[in-house]
């Protein structure tokens, strides 16, 4: 048989590490031992439960209808039997029946125990959905709890109790963490499943970015500054477009920091990703020659009918325009929202021809491309293993990054560095911002 101090300690084992207060703890526990009931007496017992947590003492009272022909046992009693108890009873009447704890078994308390867990359940799902459902694109911390096909599961420092996942697709797969390890990322949704509501996180979306930059950027917290735009392409290269509501703050220094530091925190956390920080602006025009950046744009021409841009840059300008694999170009037309397309003015030029479309360029440098062994300081050995590799040309290493060369065999992390130097060297004209005010930043040294 089982006490009543032992049917609340049971259910104290179930909720002293969940966040309930005193009404709604005993609000559970009356559930409880209702289903215990239930499975004693039947489905449509009624009763009075009484708890007094300080004795530990639970007082049950069953509440009987006095009918004179029983339908329902669990809530109905004879007239015969309500008068053994008292003679004066009649139909209508209503018969209250002390239960002692001691007719419980022991099926009946678990019972109460399993209802009491769906409700904790029930009240824990609930407040994880109010919880998060306002908190999409906040930066949160936990630790690595497991991993399973390619995801991770995480433990989140504050709510432990809720279901946090970070997709394969929605990870840095430049990264690489174990069970335990402390990770940051950024809700991206809330998904709602069987079991309850699901937190997405994600440390590959640009609102990771965004995330990030409010960690580091009290202007953008106190809302002075704001990421209009952001375009990704993770573990690569992304490109923010900052607006700030104070002309006398400048939005890309805000976010740039004093000699780089807020986003070097940034870029250190994204694992050496490249970040580049334009201004963000209503014309599409000025936009898109934005977006460009680090890359000098000439000319832009817009269609608003199609959203195409045409822009036209330098021939020297052209390979850091395009990017590499295109990437600068594309991310250029994912900030802006505009298909953009490149020409250098040699072929507008050519494709304009004498239609008078606008003014003349001033005049055109020629295309600086030069071959590798041509390139002074570059060691025979150097040049052989990127030959191999199918570099053969300025142009075709001009916008690779230092990983792409520790990937080449025979190229060791100081050659690599040397390397970056003098793509820097070659490629800069000087070291600070164009007129337009873009930054740019990224793992590699400048």
């Amino acid at each position: 048989m089982v006490s009543s101090a032992e049917i609340l300690a049971a259910f104290r084992e179930v909720s002293n590490t969940k966040q309930l207060d005193r009404a709604e703890l005993y609000g559970l526990l009356q559930d409880g031992i209702m289903a215990a009931l239930a499975k004693k007496y039947g489905p449509n017992v009624q009763a009075e439960v009484t708890i007094d947590d300080s004795k530990g003492d639970i007082k049950i009272v069953l509440l009987k209808t006095v009918v004179e022909t029983v339908e329902d046992a669990s809530h109905q009693v004879s007239v015969e039997e309500a008068r053994e108890f008292d003679e004066g009873f009649e139909p209508g009447d209503v018969l209250e029946e002390p239960i002692d704890f001691q007719v419980f078994g022991r099926a009946a308390v678990q019972a109460a125990k399993q209802r009491i867990i769906q409700r904790v359940r029930e009240g824990e799902r609930s407040r994880i959905r109010d919880e998060f459902s306002t908190r999409v694109g906040e930066l949160l911390s936990g630790e690595v709890q497991q991993i399973e096909r390619g995801k991770l599961v995480i433990m989140l420092n504050k709510y432990r109790e809720a279901e946090a996942i970070i997709p394969y697709r929605e990870q840095n797969h430049r990264e690489h963490y174990h069970q335990g390890e402390p990770i940051r990322a950024v809700l991206k949704r809330v998904e709602e499943t069987p079991k309850g509501p699901r937190l997405i996180f994600s440390r590959a979306d640009g609102l990771f970015v965004k995330a990030l930059f409010k960690l580091e950027v009290p202007e953008i917290q106190q809302g002075i500054v704001e990421i209009r735009a952001t375009a990704r392409e993770v573990g690569s290269r992304t490109k923010i477009a900052v607006f700030s509501r104070d002309d006398a703050i400048d939005p890309v220094g805000a976010c740039v920091g004093l000699k780089g530091s807020r986003v070097q925190a940034v870029v250190n956390e994204l694992g050496g990703e490249r970040i580049d920080i334009v201004p963000w602006s209503p014309d599409p025009e000025r936009f898109a020659k934005l977006a460009l950046a680090p890359a000098k744009v000439a000319r832009v021409f817009s269609d608003p009918d199609t959203k195409t841009i045409q822009a036209i840059v330098d021939e020297d300008q052209l390979s850091l325009a395009i990017g590499r694999n295109g990437q600068n170009v594309r991310l250029a037309s994912e900030l802006t929202g505009w298909k953009i397309d490149l020409f250098s003015s040699r072929e507008w030029m050519e494709k304009s021809g004498e239609s008078g479309f606008f003014a003349p360029l001033p005049e055109e440098q020629e295309e600086v491309d030069v071959p590798l062994t041509e390139i002074e300081g570059m060691h025979p050995a150097t040049v052989a293993v990127l030959n191999e590799a199918g570099y053969k040309m300025l142009n075709d290493i001009i916008d690779l990054e230092r990983d792409d060369f520790l990937r080449l065999a025979g190229i060791a992390p100081e050659e690599a560095d040397r390397i970056m130097a003098m793509i820097d060297e070659l490629t800069t004209e000087d070291g600070a911002p164009d007129e337009e005010g873009a930054a740019e930043a990224g793992g590699a040294p400048a």
